[in-house]
């Protein structure tokens, strides 16, 4: 059981970057639908838990080492498989500058830090934490996530306790802040195949390492209903609030700060937790993907590959790399799509 639920923190943990505990993406997604963003984060739920535990026991079976291994195992060796392979790899690189980007906007906004440090510190701790084994890598990552569940607990008690209109009131609002025209449950399967592609790498490496199918499998399930927990917790903390965050680009951290100034510190600390958690995720997949980490060279080839980070970072490529997360929505439905047939093939636990 320590094993699962050490999985399904890091599962969490790769996927709660900034966006989401900032609370950005939930507003977007979800509670900008009213009620049936609440619908659309329980169909999320089960998607999560679902394809979490498929692709989990499938890398357990297989023994995985990278995303490589599976996709091209899931898609036949085809040209399918390439692309795919392709993409993710410069996917995982991509957010992996964004994060560095971010650390240094985050850093700065928070110390007054030079945003180019606030990016060395983050592109170093990065470095750092990938040139540990899978097995350490997974309990660093697993480590923010009862962190940042207790925090969002909080506010979403203190939204509720102290709501200016009734629900029924906030969700007129919601509804009218709205910028999707798609319909509740498509913006919820987008959400869902996005962040399948975000974790897919990383949970292929760190279930590759488990050997027995069950205890992987219960870690997918776990981290699915983990972040189906937060997506509500957040959801309904911000849709009780409706009517304060509107147009605020980082609503959670409003409210914590509404709280008391110490709990917005520390969900300052949470959001720069979950950047962290998003770098190493991404860095260390993409560097699996081309080296195995026992190597000398994975460690000389971290720092060269982190130093490009950062310039990659100053130079304004995350504005390009961005443009990679609308194709990796499609990605990330067909890897859905693929995982699951393979699942009901017979990678089932016997």
């Amino acid at each position: 059981m320590k094993k699962s639920l050490q999985i399904g923190g890091a599962y969490v943990g790769i996927i709660v970057g900034a966006g989401f505990a900032s609370g950005q993406e939930i507003v977007l997604y979800f509670t900008s639908y009213g009620f049936h963003g609440i619908y659309g984060a329980l169909i999320a739920t089960v998607g999560f838990a679902l394809v979490g535990m498929c692709i989990a026991q499938i890398s357990s079976r297989l023994r995985t080492t990278s995303h490589k291994d599976l996709i091209y195992q899931i898609s036949g060796n085809t040209v399918v498989g390439f692309v795919m392979d392709i993409l993710l790899s410069l996917f995982l690189f991509g957010v992996a500058v964004i994060m560095f980007a971010g650390a240094g906007a985050t850093l700065h906004q928070m110390f007054g830090l030079p945003v180019w440090l606030g990016s060395i510190c983050m592109i170093v701790l990065t470095i750092a934490t990938v040139m540990m084994d899978v097995k350490s890598i997974i309990n660093v990552i697993a480590i923010a996530t009862p962190y940042l569940l207790a925090i969002v607990s909080i506010i979403a008690i203190y939204s509720l306790a102290t709501m200016d209109l009734t629900f029924v009131e906030q969700a007129v609002i919601a509804q009218q802040a709205q910028v999707s025209s798609k319909s509740w449950w498509v913006t919820a399967l987008l959400y869902l195949s996005f962040n399948i592609g975000v974790c897919f790498s990383l949970l292929t490496v760190m279930c590759g390492a488990i050997r027995n199918e069950k205890v992987a499998g219960m870690g997918g399930i776990i981290g699915g209903i983990l972040l189906g927990a937060l997506i509500l917790l957040i959801n309904l903390s911000l849709l009780a609030k409706m009517n304060v965050i509107v147009g605020i680009d980082i609503p959670m951290l409003a409210l914590a700060n509404e709280i008391h100034p110490l709990i917005g510190l520390l969900m300052s600390f949470s959001l720069l937790g979950m950047i962290y958690n998003t770098a190493v995720g991404m860095f260390y997949s993409f560097m699996v993907r081309f080296l195995k980490p026992n190597k000398a060279s994975f460690k000389v080839t971290a720092v060269f590959i982190g130093g490009l980070g950062f310039l990659a970072s100053l130079a304004g490529f995350t504005m390009l790399v961005a443009k990679l997360y609308a194709v990796m929505g499609y990605v990330g439905f067909i890897l859905i799509v693929l995982i699951i047939f393979t699942w009901l093939k017979g990678f089932r636990i016997t």
